[in-house]
């Protein structure tokens, strides 16, 4: 399931004002799946400058980096999440399925005040 199909987005505030949500998340996921920036891009529909920036923000944002680079050169380049990054985004994961699991009636709750017609 990606981030778009939740009902509830989770973004931690960590320092410096950068954010922890679900687009790094998918990021750092498709970049586990491929092993590459340019790969997990292309898969998620953005740009490759745009998706270097947020794995540059992210590895800034951390007290060790979250995604480690390798250049390229015959065999090509690549990139893999460190032990770093693997627990980050296993938390992450892991507290986006509590809120929603533990948080499903208060979210039914609020959705259900909703008027959810397409009004614009």
């Amino acid at each position: 399931m990606s981030a778009a199909d939740l009902p509830v987005h989770l973004r931690i505030s960590l320092a410096a004002g950068v954010r922890f949500g679900p687009g790094k998340a998918d990021l750092l996921t498709r970049i586990r799946e491929t092993g590459s920036v340019a790969a997990a891009a292309s898969a998620m529909g953005m740009s490759y400058r745009r998706a270097w920036s947020l794995v540059a923000e992210a590895n800034k944002a951390f007290r060790a980096p979250l995604v480690e680079m390798s250049r390229g050169g015959e065999g090509g380049g690549g990139a893999r999440l460190t032990k770093e990054g693997e627990a980050v985004l296993a938390s992450y994961r892991a507290l986006e399925r509590l809120l929603l699991t533990e948080g499903a009636a208060y979210i039914a709750a609020i959705r259900d005040r909703a008027d959810m017609s397409d009004r614009t």
